[in-house]
């Protein structure tokens, strides 16, 4: 299977090329960026196929992040995403940010817990936390900071994502510590191809996770009343 994959979720633009019967990304590249992933993607994304020599019509399936992350960053992501599919007429299947940060932690040692988190500002966190196997034993979900610390606390987990630091350095005193902290500002896109190898397309929609609603709201008392 060909896998594109593709990020726009938080503070990079990424696009990999995964031939799982290799086993290897056959090309990708990341660039650190806040804004900016509109004008940024599309170009990405040519350079990565040109790399692994292929046609979008080769792929067989594309991947994309759909959050927690930026509005405008997942709008990006997921519209480019299903213009790809649909243009090729290829399958496009949508991964959570979270679970993409977490991966590779449960592929080298699923029997540690491993705590994923995304800043959320306003002294919020994105959350999800993995148990043994992989399982999912808190759902995602957007909390404070002292409510994300009673959920991941326990165990030593890993801690991963752009709040990891932040957790780490609010850990409860008298908890086992952190066993590991990766204080990353985006998920490494070679993992997201990985995980859109797995995916399943039925359980797997390229549709936004956004967890919460954006902080810009409708006027309707600046908004003129009909006559």
């Amino acid at each position: 299977m060909r896998v594109l994959a593709i990020d726009t979720a938080l503070e990079a633009c990424a696009a990999a090329v995964l031939d799982t019967e290799s086993g290897a990304v056959a090309a990708h590249e990341s660039l650190p960026m806040l804004r900016g992933h509109a004008e940024a993607l599309m170009p990405l994304v040519k350079r990565v196929m040109e790399r692994a020599g292929l046609t979008f019509t080769q792929l067989d399936r594309v991947a994309v992040t759909t959050g927690p992350g930026s509005f405008t960053g997942l709008r990006v992501g997921i519209a480019a995403a299903r213009g790809i599919g649909l243009a090729s007429g290829k399958p496009v299947v949508g991964l959570s940010t979270l679970a993409a940060f977490a991966a590779p932690f449960i592929a080298a040692d699923d029997a540690l817990p491993v705590a994923a988190a995304i800043d959320a500002r306003h002294g919020q966190v994105y959350l999800q936390v993995f148990g043994p196997g992989g399982r999912t034993i808190v759902a995602p979900r957007i909390c404070s900071l002292r409510e994300a610390l009673r959920a991941a606390a326990g165990g030593g987990p890993r801690l991963t994502g752009t709040a990891a630091a932040m957790l780490a350095a609010a850990w409860p005193k008298g908890e086992r510590p952190p066993s590991h902290v990766d204080q990353r500002s985006a998920p490494d896109i070679d993992w997201v191809a990985r995980l859109g190898a797995a995916a399943d397309e039925k359980a797997a929609p390229p549709k936004p996770l956004y967890l919460r609603a954006p902080d810009a709201q409708p006027q309707n008392a600046s908004q003129l009343a009909r006559r």
